[in-house]
């Protein structure tokens, strides 16, 4: 489930999340809540102890611990096991306690350029999803104009309130500095490495090139490009993918057309509007890449209102594998998005482990060009 900044009430599930916002504009996400069984788990939560839980799950207590605090020396299967016999005896490791005992708040701090985009959303539930288990709550700072992040990096509000923070932008070297005063295990899922941060993350540039050589090899010489020149301040990936299609058109011995060229700012109606400008250049393409889902979902939407087919008359190839894609039938590049976000999670999680030695590093998540139903070789219809 994501998070969002919207009000409680205007949920629709029966799960709901707990979000406070303090007086710094961040939002507090705390555990879930089963509406339908909201009874029978107060009940249990009065009596079930970490005893109950171990018993239960057919281990020690001390591993149910390690488990539920994301520690290490406990494999995967055994600490999912662990946290669904905790959820089901409505066990929660008392967090007061806990933090007499350590020193710590059980707060990860998570600052974004964007919440309520697919690909942060994305990433930020698979993170919380991991730090809940963990018995940690979550810290949202949404920094998506010039003015909040610059009030964020300022008064650095979370100072003191979170043990350690995942950044789903990209900090510029002051912002960075601001982040490493805070003495806390830093983690992101964008952008390259940088000093004293775990960086997880994919190689964009060569999942860009697979998608456009994949449309040269398809025989295709006027390729398009919806980029993302107006994403969030410091992203590197528009800069990386565009990169990597100039290369593959070099490459292929095509030469570069400025008027094939379009910004979709990352969004289905930008990818519309961007798929509409180059259908109006004197020789359109008849292969587009698009730099997200997102805008290739425009761009196919642009096609099918001027009664275009694809395949046949426009190739369009994406980068992510939204969940989504499939349905639509979208050649894409998949990426783990999800994965990025719990990685970095678990990673931010054993920094914070006291037995054990993790250093900051970087994590190059794979990439892989998935083909399904929007790209095919062109018509042959005279000089392209």
């Amino acid at each position: 489930m994501l998070i969002s900044i919207d009000p409680l009430g205007s949920q629709s599930s029966k799960y709901e999340r707990k979000r406070l916002r303090n007086d710094e504009g961040g939002f507090t996400v705390a555990s879930l809540t089963d509406h339908t069984d909201v009874k029978s788990r107060e009940k249990s939560a009065v009596t079930a102890r970490i005893t109950d839980v171990a018993r239960a799950a057919g281990v020690s207590a001390s591993t149910v611990s390690r488990a539920l605090r994301g520690r290490t020396g406990v494999s995967e299967e055994v600490r999912a096991q662990i946290t669904a016999v905790a959820a089901s005896l409505g066990y929660t490791a008392s967090r007061s306690a806990s933090s007499l005992a350590s020193g710590r708040t059980f707060t990860i701090g998570v600052v974004a350029p964007y919440i309520g985009r697919w690909f942060f959303g994305t990433v930020l539930d698979a993170a919380e999803q991991v730090f809940s288990a963990a018995g940690y709550d979550v810290l949202l700072y949404n920094l998506g104009s010039p003015e909040a992040r610059k009030r964020f990096f300022t008064k650095l509000p979370v100072r003191k309130r979170v043990d350690a923070v995942l950044s789903l932008l990209i900090p510029d070297e002051d912002e960075s500095a601001a982040l490493r005063s805070l003495g806390v295990p830093l983690a992101s899922t964008v952008g390259g490495q940088r000093p004293g941060f775990t960086v997880v993350g994919i190689d964009d540039r060569a999942g860009a090139e697979s998608a456009v050589r994949h449309l040269a090899n398809l025989g295709h010489r006027r390729i398009g490009m919806i980029s993302g020149a107006s994403g969030p301040l410091h992203w590197t990936t528009p800069i990386d993918r565009r990169a990597a299609y100039l290369h593959v058109l070099t490459e292929a011995g095509i030469e570069h057309d400025p008027a094939l060229v379009s910004d979709g700012d990352y969004t289905v109606e930008g990818g519309e509007r961007a798929m509409t400008e180059l259908l109006a250049a004197s020789r359109p393409p008849t292969a587009v890449f698009a730099q997200s889902d997102e805008m290739a979902m425009g761009a196919l939407r642009a096609l099918r209102r001027h009664r275009l087919k694809v395949p046949d008359d426009v190739s369009v190839i994406g980068f992510d594998d939204h969940e989504l894609a499939d349905v639509l039938g979208l050649t894409t590049v998949a990426q783990p998005v999800a994965g990025q976000g719990a990685e970095a999670a678990r990673l931010l999680l054993r920094q914070l482990d006291e037995s054990a030695d993790e250093q900051p590093g970087h994590v190059q998540m794979p990439t892989r060009l998935v083909l399904r139903e929007t790209t095919a070789p062109p018509r042959p219809r005279g000089p392209q």
